[in-house]
């Protein structure tokens, strides 16, 4: 490498834009590329703070030739900055397999995380529950394990942190009162944004509280530990 390169991992807001950090926009104003989950998602971040960076495509899906392309560039001098549509990546998301790969192959490149927004934190930081002690589940999975992931729940005495869809949520919380009816749960949808709603109670009053008709938004779920 003729120059030192950099890795930013850089969290970004999870709705409200004013909580970017000004630590974050500086690096994303000062590196050579910015790794987005989603490049249409990113560009309205970076067009709202005028930031004019070239950008690329990094999720799920991208492949393993995508994650050694990524590290040859890493491998020529430039600094990276990678994002997720929101909050930090590496959490529920591929950035961790381009660390490891980074981490592997180019060991004197420094990766520097930029902290910001995090719906984890957030929902743990507004329930009220004993969270010094806590797990993230991530998202439950779609059908195949979906049941196992919910049981689960009845083992687990820590704090329960995990995510869930729209299209999900009420199915989610149907199947959390056959396993944990009696523990108190905190629902947050659209975290930060201007339709942020909390809804705390059993699973059932969370049930009850929800509107009939369609709900929008993403959720994060906070199950209380055992007591």
């Amino acid at each position: 490498m003729d120059k030192k390169s950099t890795l930013y991992i850089v969290a970004t807001p999870i709705g409200n834009l004013s909580d970017i950090s000004s630590r974050a926009l500086e690096v994303l104003k000062s590196v050579d590329m910015i790794l987005c989950e989603d490049t249409r998602v990113t560009r309205k971040l970076l067009n709202h703070f005028e930031i004019k960076k070239p950008t690329q495509s990094y999720h799920h899906h991208s492949s393993l030739s995508k994650i050694e392309s990524i590290v040859d560039i890493l491998r020529n001098g430039s600094s990276l900055a990678l994002v997720s549509d929101a909050g930090t990546p590496g959490i529920a998301d591929p950035g961790g397999k381009l660390v490891q790969a980074v981490v592997k192959q180019l060991p004197d490149v420094k990766i520097e995380p930029i902290p910001g927004a995090s719906a984890i934190m957030s929902a743990l930081s507004i329930s009220g529950f004993a969270a010094d002690s806590f797990v993230f589940m991530g998202w439950p999975p779609h059908k195949k394990g979906r049941e196992t992931f919910f049981r689960k729940l009845t083992e687990e005495a820590r704090v329960v942190v995990f995510y869930e869809s729209v299209h999900r949520i009420k199915k989610a919380l149907t199947s959390m009162i056959e396993v944990c009816s009696e523990r108190q749960i905190v629902v947050g949808r659209e975290l930060t944004k201007k339709f942020e709603t909390i809804y705390r109670g059993t699973v059932q009053d969370v049930i009850d509280a929800m509107p009939d008709d369609e709900i929008r938004g993403e959720f994060v779920v906070v199950l209380d530990r055992i007591k």
